[in-house]
């Protein structure tokens, strides 16, 4: 077995962990914010814009080529981009849906209406999917940019799990843990399976860039969560600093 694939499977076994266990990391939980969390966003929001942004270039470089052979807005040069920005129109969206229901909210911390979970989670379930995917479908396939996407996106799940966690409750841990624990494991599966072109490759890059940068923020900003800005200014510095020296 290989450095790179022991890696990996480590990898999605953190992934996994993350959910399944994470209920028991009672001190994340609480307000005011956990500095755990609060860091672990900071280095997630580093990742995306030193290292995952300035990679979108390049596939700008192959939207924009696709596109312009298509004739598809060929004129513009800001197309990976335009997708990023879907990704976190389209999480927001989701996002604004889901809280739209939380003053119709039980003692236990459970919303009335059972759908309004199941998209909320349908919509991380394949956001977890599509980060178990890109494990094994990057632009940069060396041992580095591996390591610097494993270590950013398993901080971030962290920040997910404890965010779905708050604002589901009982039902999340019952069933949501299980199914996001799963995806980015069937997000591997399908990366072994399938190959995609190198426009839907870059397409799927720019919308988690977009994905993570709302789903980060909106754990971040909201003021009944009494988040610390320096624990997140710290990560987000610290992370963008080794991005750097490591480059």
């Amino acid at each position: 077995m290989s450095l790179t694939t022991l890696i990996i499977l480590l990898t999605v076994l953190a992934f996994v962990l993350v959910h399944v266990f994470g209920g028991k990391l009672a001190f994340l939980s609480g307000t005011p914010r956990s500095v755990w969390l609060s860091a672990a966003g900071g280095v997630s929001v580093a990742y995306v814009f030193v290292h995952l942004l300035p990679e979108l270039a390049k596939h700008q470089e192959v939207i924009g080529d696709r596109a312009r052979s298509a004739g598809l807005l060929g004129a513009v040069e800001s197309h990976a981009y335009l997708i990023a920005l879907f990704g976190l129109g389209l999480f927001y969206g989701v996002e604004r849906f889901a809280r739209s229901a939380m003053g119709e909210r039980r003692p236990q911390g459970e919303v009335r209406s059972p759908s309004v979970f199941w998209v909320h989670l349908g919509a991380f379930a394949l956001y977890n999917v599509l980060i178990g995917y890109l494990l094994l479908h990057r632009e940069e396939n060396d041992l580095r940019g591996l390591i610097v996407y494993a270590v950013a996106m398993s901080l971030h799940f962290i920040v997910n799990d404890q965010g779905l966690r708050q604002q589901h409750g009982e039902t999340y841990h019952r069933y949501g843990r299980w199914i996001l624990a799963v995806a980015p494991v069937a997000g591997l599966l399908l990366g072994l399976t399938t190959n995609v072109s190198a426009l839907l490759l870059s397409s799927l890059f720019a919308v988690l860039a977009g994905g993570v940068i709302l789903n980060v923020l909106k754990e971040e900003l909201p003021e009944d969560r009494q988040s610390r800005f320096s624990a997140f200014a710290l990560g987000a510095i610290a992370y963008s600093a080794l991005l750097l020296l490591t480059a």
